[in-house]
């Protein structure tokens, strides 16, 4: 949203006329907390109230001065792509002092900010709340003391606190996403990458150091995105005898002929009496038992540097909008709140519950109950780890599910690709594979789509043919945009030649389709009276029943890393607009989040009807966007 449509207010009732909000950074820094910084400055602008930059953090606050600055519109312009806080964030000792909080609320008080928006870990998050408890004992002092008036102290008598996590490492309990995880892992994924094609060419094994000093969820995510051997996270130590098994578990991955091997740790990584495991430690066990070439890469502070990705964007703006509603909706009973991510949805949480929570999991490593560290992560960390154990480690042969004559458990699954490809749709082929035979079931693998299944392309593929899927963009399996009624018959015939008992269909709006026609003609063919499941995958997020498909979220950051390269070209030419087109066809979404995520001026999309009128009004705010100090538009259709 670049500019304020005077007739139409999106939120009518809520006004923050003559109320002012501060907003810092504090703690580690996370890609995205600009995005969070911007969203505030211009929602708080929106509804009219004051809005002031506190530079370095709780240190800013303290010094007061020049460290407390009101900001403009067009104070947080050209940040939404930069990575860190370009606000400084610092540890702050002093802060931590009775007489610290007393200098920062005299600071405070000099220009009436009794509202804060506190961008940072959980410790910079309990700070901003026990601030919030002191805070009318801290106005009486300045009050006795004659630093300010006793109408002051009336008149500012409460100060409200709303905070946004910050951190890469997702290690905040309450919420799904941490701002900046998601760049954290892109920028792991982009290493792993990298490393992969050397070690392709040498035959080596890589241990890969990332980040998590006490959350390993950086390394359990990584590990399931690039398929590696074996992975190191405090919550959920290995068991006794670990060496051994994990070398047995290289040696056969080895001689199934895969080249690489890829052992990911977490920073904080240890074993089930609490004793570290480093990633030096791991490489002096794989060189001393098995003899492999082997190389440490520690990822360090690369991982929170760089631009953030389109997730982290949205996250953060979203959640920044969200932190200013909160604030005009706060009174002096509301517990202080943090803004979370629930699902699809920034909801509000009690600041404190979620803190002692997340100190819980501390507690639990450190009495060493780890499953109840991992429960108290939640429901997506205790299912990344199901999975990944699921998908990695094969069971051997004697333990898979057999056959038993009274019921038969054995099924042959087809797997297929229908429609465009889309980034990510290889991992589900791959993750569909592995499962089914893991619950003991035989898997078929149909080649370009129901064309292919029409022709008799089904071949049965086995748990390695699934290997170094994860990290290949389009469909290794080739997928058609041919729906499957003008060959019914010869898909039936091949049904009953392969004895297919269930089909799994992954793809966009043309595999809901392909389906349906299936599920039509089940009176004709019995051989259609099976399970059928669809797997929703399309970069147009334009089918129903979910509210991310897959690839979206990589075609968005294709958009969004296309935008950014523009709007730098843009930098040094004045006056020019660029109107990006993407796809979507006859959905919005993907111009309107990449419009959200790039800073675009308008997003003209199919759902919201549009005329010449709404045409000049853009075209107006450019002309008067130009006479600003920045010249230039985006705008995308």
């Amino acid at each position: 949203m670049a500019h304020q449509p005077a007739d139409k207010k999106f939120f009518e009732n809520l006004s923050g006329a003559g109320k002012a909000i501060g907003v810092l950074t504090s703690g580690g820094d996370a890609q995205g907390m600009n995005a969070a910084v911007r969203a505030v400055v211009r929602m708080g602008i929106y509804v009219e109230a004051k809005v002031y930059f506190v530079y370095e953090g709780y240190q800013g606050m303290v010094d007061g001065g020049d460290n407390i600055v009101e900001v403009s519109w067009e104070s947080v312009s050209s940040i939404l792509q930069v990575g860190g806080t370009v606000i400084g964030s610092a540890r702050c000792k002093e802060f931590r002092t009775r007489e610290g909080r007393l200098k920062a609320a005299y600071n405070l008080i000099q220009r009436g900010i009794t509202n804060l928006c506190v961008i940072g870990g959980d410790g910079s998050l309990t700070g901003a709340n026990l601030f919030r408890e002191e805070w009318s004992g801290l106005l009486e002092e300045l009050a006795q003391s004659g630093m300010i008036e006793e109408e002051a102290v009336k008149k500012y008598v409460y100060l409200n606190i709303v905070g946004m996590v910050g951190s890469i490492d997702n290690d905040f309990c309450g919420t799904d996403m941490t701002i900046g995880t998601d760049s954290a892992l892109h920028r792991i994924i982009e290493v792993v990458d990298a490393i992969m094609t050397t070690a392709q060419s040498h035959q080596r094994t890589f241990v890969l150091e990332v980040m998590g000093r006490h959350c390993g969820y950086l390394a359990l995510v990584s590990a399931l995105a690039c398929g590696a051997d074996w992975v190191f996270i405090p919550e959920y130590p290995p068991e006794e005898g670990w060496e051994d098994q994990m070398c047995v578990k290289l040696s056969e991955n080895r001689a199934r002929k895969k080249r690489l091997n890829i052992i990911i740790v977490a920073e904080g990584a240890i074993d089930s009496h609490n004793k570290p495991i480093t990633s030096e430690k791991v490489k002096d066990l794989v060189v001393q038992q098995l003899g492999f070439d082997t190389r440490v890469t520690i990822l360090g502070h690369v991982q929170r540097g760089g631009t953030p990705s389109a997730f982290d964007r949205i996250l953060a703006s979203r959640m920044g909008v969200e932190a200013v509603l909160a604030l005009l909706e706060a009174t002096p009973d509301t517990p202080a709140c943090v803004v979370s991510l629930s699902g699809n949805q920034a909801v509000r949480l009690p600041l404190m519950e979620c803190v002692q929570m997340t100190q819980e999991v501390q507690k639990a490593m450190d009495e060493t109950k780890f499953c109840e560290a991992v429960r108290l992560r939640g429901r997506s960390f205790e299912n990344n780890l199901n999975t990944y154990k699921l998908l990695s480690h094969r069971r051997p042969d004697a333990e898979l599910p057999k056959d038993d004559l009274s019921c038969s458990t054995n099924f042959n699954v087809a797997v297929l690709n229908v429609g465009a490809p889309a980034a990510g749709m290889n991992a589900a082929v791959r993750s569909a594979v592995r499962v089914g035979i893991t619950e003991g079931h035989n898997m078929f693998a149909v080649i370009d789509g129901f064309e292919g299944f029409a022709r008799g392309q089904i071949k049965e593929i086995s748990w390695g043919d699934v290997g170094g899927w994860t990290g290949q963009g389009g469909s290794l399996l080739g997928t058609k945009r041919t729906l499957p009624a003008k060959y019914l018959e010869k898909i039936a015939d091949q049904m009953r030649t392969n004895n297919i008992n269930a089909l799994m269909v992954i793809g966009g709006f043309e595999a809901y389709e392909s389906c349906l026609q299936l599920a039509e003609a089940r009176a004709r063919f019995e051989e259609f009276c099976i399970p059928i499941c669809v797997l929703p995958a399309t970069i147009s997020n334009n089918v129903p029943g979910t509210d991310f498909s897959i690839g979206a979220d990589t075609a968005l950051n294709a958009i969004v890393e296309t935008c950014d390269r523009i709007k730098q070209s843009a930098s040094g030419t004045k006056r020019r607009v660029f109107i990006i087109e993407t796809m979507g066809g006859y959905c919005g979404y993907l111009a309107n989040m990449g419009g959200l995520a790039a800073g675009a001026d308008a997003a003209y999309i199919f759902e919201e009807k549009f005329d010449i009128r709404e045409l000049q009004a853009n075209v107006e705010h450019l002309t008067e966007k130009m006479k600003t100090s920045i010249q230039r538009g985006l705008v995308l259709r």
